[in-house]
């Protein structure tokens, strides 16, 4: 096994400049969870009061919830490439500046259409967020923190959704519905808008510039960032054309994609329609402010999830809490199909208290995010070469992507044809596939250099001074 020339970095204490990566790094996960809840709610208010050019039907509604989903596997499969082909810094800010310029944007959008088109330029800042800020995090983070790190960026999707409730619950009660929809839709570019100077000040990292550059003087320099000194002679890596990445990460790819893919289905499918589930379980809410509190509650109990994933990340690994999530979502999702009164495809009750139900649905939530939601992000910025790393995280990324612009347009669908309760049945279904490719695709990363993961590195050619 041949020792990191970056051991100085993986052995250093986490550092306030880790910390700040942290914050510069996860502000578009704010706003992508953000903008996942806050669409739902900007929905509720467009059906209830049928504004002037922005009437929904079927259709335009499935467009409108998954618009930003559709171009985000866009962002992610373009800024995944060219991370890895100009440099993760060349690109950091202007993922960025699309996100809040699109949000800003749709906050002003004249129709219907103005702001399908101003979301899909949001959703290629947020696809292009993914590789670049996990990649960043994961080649700066020390090793005994990595997967703590890296969980900690995603998880300020756990704070975007509670500010996005929040915002969608006082806007609908104070505001008329047309003002109230575009301060909830133009709220979501600040915080990205607050850290695209940030990003721009970010140095290249050492592992890109050492390894992929070939220049081990900014290597070093990068490393100083963190407090690390590097000492570094020549290193030699492992080249491998694009049909070699393939031929040797294949395996791999079908776990992170094949598994983000499933996750996102269920997620952004009971996401985005949390309020008619959760108002199938309550009753018919009293007003569409109501309504975005009783879509909130699944999201509140998710958020504790995120935390969990964060501080057992390290502990228990990767593999073992993506699989126990899988693993309960399906369990929690037959549960709550078998407890259902059906008629007519509607749900009429449950077999117990309504309250009962709802806190077994929403801890759904809390092992999605407890679960496959966090670790899908994580382990791609992990076990993937230096030279093909926000690529394969890219490609993950927009697998999963693709899962959830497919069920945010097929659940209203769904949900009329066949109902909540088959539904739940079908997710249960995938589930139960997605804990099976976890066991069989997916390598366990915890506590191990980038170096020793990957293979990357030819032979020991250099030396390091801590």
């Amino acid at each position: 096994m041949n020792r990191s020339p970056f051991s100085s970095i993986d052995s250093l204490k986490l550092t306030f400049n880790h910390i700040k990566i942290w914050y510069t790094s996860g502000m578009g996960f704010f706003t992508d969870a953000y903008d996942l809840f806050i669409i739902g709610a900007i929905i509720d208010i467009f059906e209830a009061y049928k504004l002037p050019g922005f009437q929904l039907n079927s259709f335009y509604e499935g467009i409108l919830a998954s618009s930003a989903i559709i171009t985000a596997v866009l962002g992610q499969i373009v800024f995944g490439i060219l991370g890895d082909k100009i440099g993760r810094k060349k690109v950091y800010g202007v993922e960025a500046s699309l996100l809040s310029a699109g949000a800003l944007l749709s906050a002003f959008s004249p129709n219907l259409l103005w702001l399908i088109i101003f979301r899909m330029i949001m959703g290629v800042g947020i696809g292009g967020d993914y590789p670049i800020s996990a990649t960043i995090m994961s080649e700066y983070a020390n090793v005994k923190d990595r997967g703590k790190l890296i969980a900690l960026v995603f998880a300020n999707q756990g704070i975007g959704t509670l500010v996005a409730v929040a915002v969608g619950a006082i806007s609908a009660y104070t505001l008329p519905p047309d003002i109230a929809w575009r301060v909830m839709a133009g709220i979501g570019a600040i915080p990205a808008a607050t850290v695209i100077y940030l990003r721009r000040k970010v140095p290249e990292t050492p592992r890109y510039a050492a390894l992929i550059k070939g220049d081990l003087k900014e290597a070093e320099k990068s490393a100083s960032f963190l407090g690390a000194k590097l000492n570094l002679s020549k290193i030699e890596v492992r080249k491998m054309s694009f049909s070699d990445f393939l031929s040797k990460y294949w395996k791999l790819l079908i776990g992170t994609a094949g598994t983000w893919l499933i996750l996102d289905m269920a997620y952004y499918g009971t996401g985005v329609y949390s309020g008619p589930i959760v108002s199938s379980i309550l009753g018919k809410p009293s007003s569409v402010g109501q309504e975005i509190v009783f879509a909130g509650i699944p999201f509140m109990v998710g958020f504790f999830g995120y935390f969990t994933a964060v501080a057992l990340m390290d502990k228990l690994g990767r593999k073992v809490i993506q699989t126990q999530g899988f693993i309960m979502m399906a369990l929690i999702y037959v549960v709550v199909s078998s407890i259902m009164i059906v008629t007519n495809n509607k749900v009429a009750g449950f077999l117990i208290s309504s309250s009962e139900a709802l806190a077994i649905y929403a801890m759904s939530f809390f092992f999605i995010d407890f679960g496959p939601n966090t670790t899908t992000f994580v382990i791609p910025a992990e076990v993937y070469p230096t030279s093909y790393r926000t690529t394969g995280h890219g490609i993950s990324a927009a697998a999963g992507k693709v899962g959830a612009a497919i069920s945010t347009y097929l659940f209203p669908t769904l949900l009329a044809t066949i109902g909540l309760k088959e539904l739940l049945v079908m997710l249960s279904l995938l589930s139960i596939l997605g804990a099976a490719i976890t066991i069989v695709f997916i390598k366990e990363p915890k506590m191990k250099s980038l170096e020793e993961i990957t293979e990357e590195l030819k032979g020991e050619k250099e030396e390091v001074k801590a």
